[in-house]
């Protein structure tokens, strides 16, 4: 749609950072709003319904992508997660950022050939597994499933814009910084907004 915000999508590998990375840029840059997706996992500790998610039954879930709702929806780890169509077009002047895996990241890119798409990576597999156990967060089994799911993502950062490496969390959030506000300032979308200068 013409005269909408940008759409910055990020994936990352489960441990990557992402998260962390998001809150933190989501408070440093003005203007950016964040897409709350719809899960039927449990919420983390501290994760709060509407803020971090929208926390739903398997059943209503069901619903809401058999309605069309969802611009992308798909399982991984075991729960359902979407993106509602409407976050997709957010007002001028208000860019929206969505944290979805690579396979929707493909679908967001199909309806909105503007967006722009960053995937975060850890220094190594190795600091991936070392962050995942960290965080005592995840069973033996979780943990082997998200490094295997992270091998087969990181096979996909061809189909990205950008690319992000999160070894030290200021570096990557200057490197995330620069990649959103070069974005807005690209020719051709300062142009389509209609600013018009004095010459």
């Amino acid at each position: 749609m013409e005269g909408k915000g940008i759409v910055f999508v990020i994936s990352a590998p489960s441990g990557a950072g992402k998260t962390t990375l998001i809150r933190e840029i989501l408070r440093r840059i003005s203007g950016l709003s964040y897409s709350i997706s719809y899960t039927t996992r449990p919420p983390r500790p501290g994760e709060v319904d509407g803020k971090d998610y929208h926390f739903v039954t398997e059943e209503e879930f069901m619903e809401m992508a058999r309605e069309g709702k969802f611009v992308e929806w798909a399982r991984v780890h075991g729960a359902l997660y979407g993106t509602p169509k409407e976050n997709l077009y957010p007002e001028p002047g208000t860019d929206v950022l969505l944290d979805i895996d690579p396979q929707g990241a493909k679908q967001v890119k199909e309806l909105r050939p503007d967006a722009v798409l960053i995937f975060i990576v850890p220094p190594s597999m190795d600091e991936l597994e070392r962050r995942l156990r960290e965080r005592k967060k995840d069973s033996e089994e979780d943990i082997r499933r998200r490094l295997s799911n992270a091998r087969k993502e990181l096979d996909q950062v061809g189909l990205y814009d950008y690319i992000v490496v999160n070894d030290e969390l200021e570096n990557a959030l200057q490197y995330l910084s620069s990649i959103i506000l070069a974005e807005r300032c690209k020719t051709e979308r300062v142009l389509k907004e209609g600013i018009r200068w004095r010459v």
